[in-house]
């Protein structure tokens, strides 16, 4: 895979094209709405999904980790589906994750699906976690100091293609924060001309689109013009 080098807030972060983001300078991982055990979830409800979400999500940060060795790894939030999902992990779910705690500093960062640390899952949870000149939360504060970097909308977005478009998810760059696509495997997404995400880039921004060995970078402007 080729990952896209950005310059935000001073540093220059790597986007990957499954939807993480690397910080080479301090070692650091980043991935957004894992969303574990939200197959369970439906089917408690009587909506009945492949149970191996949890299996596949899990997959592609084992993946990760092995490609970019990092030394702590922060997760933005809702990265169980909801408070039971930790309960609900399969007991090999449950060990490797685990496995992946011990060997990296885990920092999960709380978010509005899983406001609560779960019981039997290594690592540190927190609100936010700030190290200058970052700062990553689960949702965007509209006035925050630049710098942020967020999950929780799960941005996607839809471009003209032979034939007719391609959907996918995406990141958000602006020059205050940096909006992260959903990593789960059962994730679907907003688009990003809608207004909950357009106002947090009033000045615009650039779109990278995940594609299977790279990302396609469009502006704002460009995708709000083909509206």
């Amino acid at each position: 895979m080729t990952p896209a080098p950005i310059h935000f807030a001073g540093e220059r972060l790597m986007l990957d094209p499954a939807g993480a983001l690397f910080w080479p300078a301090t070692g650091l991982l980043v991935v957004s709405d894992l969303h574990l055990e939200k197959g369970t979830a439906f089917a408690r409800r009587g909506m009945l999904l492949p149970p191996w979400d949890t299996q596949a999500t899990l997959d592609r940060l084992a993946h990760l980790l092995r490609r970019w060795q990092p030394r702590t790894v922060v997760t933005l939030g809702d990265s169980f589906h909801d408070a039971q999902g930790a309960a609900r992990l399969p007991h090999a779910e449950l060990r490797r994750l685990n496995a992946m705690t011990e060997a990296h500093r885990f920092i999960w960062v709380q978010g509005n699906h899983d406001p609560t640390p779960p019981a039997g899952v290594g690592g540190e949870w927190v609100e936010e976690f700030v190290t200058t000149p970052l700062v990553f939360r689960h949702q965007a504060i509209a006035a925050a100091d630049p710098g942020e970097v967020v999950g929780h909308h799960h941005p996607k977005a839809a471009v003209p293609a032979r034939g007719g478009s391609v959907c996918r998810p995406c990141f958000v760059v602006g020059d205050r924060r940096v909006m992260m696509p959903a990593f789960g495997a059962y994730t679907g997404g907003l688009d990003v001309r809608d207004r909950a995400i357009a106002r947090l880039f009033p000045r615009g921004g650039r779109v990278f689109l995940l594609g299977k060995d790279r990302l396609f970078s469009f502006t704002l402007a460009a995708l709000a013009a083909t509206s």
